[in-house]
């Protein structure tokens, strides 16, 4: 478990590149990120034509069929519009008033601006047009934490291996079971010691492993404010890298498939990345870090030769595994002050989507500790105690 310190004021500068996403007719829709748009029922785009169950019938004023590059783009594809209206309605109103710019495109659109997809139980996609793209995210880690040490901020990395928790302060006539985090024992690397770390303010932001840490901090602890551990748990993901020399080309955005499936071009030589997350049930062992190749042909490689039927020919170059930190309660981030170590703040549980809400989470996080309340956003429903009362706060968006 690593563990490391440090902070920011502000964030890189990023190039900021367009995306789109697609979505099915059939099957279970994964849309990918929150500006994924549907429309049912609703007033359609001013720049968009549609029927009268507001599927699109024209291409939209502002969406052009001239070749342009479309490599960051994303697409996702869509179930019936009737099994969409809500989500789609939410996502609708959310994205654009964000500034998002989406388009929806009907099957014979989508078939008109990319060829090479299979548009079978497509009933519409959603195009984002600007304003989104791909980044590496260790890149993204290191230029934060780059920044940070340019401020002054002292960083070290180890492994937290327990916590001293007292609860000395515990008075007559107030809860049981609560206490403070006075030390936090790390061993640093290449050392077989540990060493005692004092602390005011503990933020726990250690992604997949922070339900075990937890634990651990709050195993002594008892009395009326008992209670489970936080359902944060690591969940292992795959990704692959193929080859495929006939495949979509440079004309490929990022493209996230109903049945969970994803892909987006990986350079310029006829490679692609992609994956999926297993389906119920299907859960690896999280306990190593081992690639499954035999998930890629049984689950992944259907998928994209359904929908891509160049893709019947890939090869797989490569793969990898890693660890989503995942919320099983409703894979939404948990983001305050934990109920029972009253100087513990965690930030943790995105379950997958934590790199793109990291910039907003630093920021809201750094406003509750410093003022008690966070001015920009409202971020109280992703407190720690929702997942103790019964409150889910269901996160749809996970490929």
């Amino acid at each position: 478990m690593a563990c490391g310190w440090w902070w920011w004021s502000e964030t890189p500068r990023i190039p900021r590149l367009p995306l789109c996403c697609l979505w099915g007719a059939s099957g279970s829709s994964s849309p990918c990120l929150k500006t994924s748009a549907c429309l049912c029922n609703l007033p359609p785009f001013s720049a968009l034509s549609t029927n009268t169950c507001g599927c699109p019938t024209s291409p939209p004023s502002t969406f052009s069929s001239s070749p342009r590059d479309t490599s960051s783009w994303r697409l996702s594809m869509a179930l019936p519009l009737w099994r969409l209206a809500s989500r789609c309605r939410v996502t609708l109103f959310v994205s654009r008033e964000e500034g998002a710019k989406v388009v929806l495109l009907s099957p014979s659109q989508l078939k008109a601006k990319f060829p090479w997809i299979n548009t079978e139980n497509v009933a519409v996609a959603s195009y984002g047009l600007e304003n989104e793209g791909w980044f590496d995210p260790w890149s993204l880690l290191n230029a934060f934490r780059r920044k940070a040490m340019s401020l002054g901020v002292y960083s070290c990395v180890g492994e937290v291996t327990s916590f001293v928790v007292d609860t000395a302060d515990n008075t007559p006539g107030m809860l049981q079971g609560v206490g403070r985090v006075k030390y936090v024992n790390v061993r640093l690397p290449d050392s077989p010691e540990q060493q005692p770390v004092s602390c005011a303010i503990v933020v726990l932001a250690a992604g997949a492993w922070t339900g075990k840490l937890l634990d651990s901090a709050t195993a002594g602890l008892r009395g009326s404010l008992a209670l489970s551990p936080l359902p944060i748990e690591p969940r292992k993901r795959y990704v692959y890298v193929w080859h495929c020399p006939g495949g979509p080309g440079l004309e490929t955005p990022f493209v996230i498939d109903s049945s969970g499936a994803y892909f987006r071009r990986e350079g310029i030589a006829g490679n692609y990345l992609g994956s999926m997350s297993p389906p119920e049930g299907r859960e690896p062992d999280a306990g190593n870090l081992e690639v499954d190749h035999d998930f890629f042909q049984e689950e992944v490689w259907p998928r994209l030769a359904h929908r891509v039927p160049a893709f019947q020919t890939l090869k797989v170059k490569s793969a990898w595994a890693g660890y989503y930190d995942y919320n099983t309660f409703d894979q939404n981030g948990v983001l305050g002050s934990h109920p029972q170590l009253r100087n513990v703040f965690v930030l943790a549980g995105f379950s997958g989507h934590g790199l793109q809400q990291s910039p907003a989470a630093g920021k809201a996080a750094a406003e509750l500790l410093l003022h008690g309340s966070c001015m920009a956003v409202d971020v109280s429903r992703l407190a720690p105690g929702r997942l103790w009362g019964s409150e889910p706060l269901l996160e749809a968006a996970i490929v």
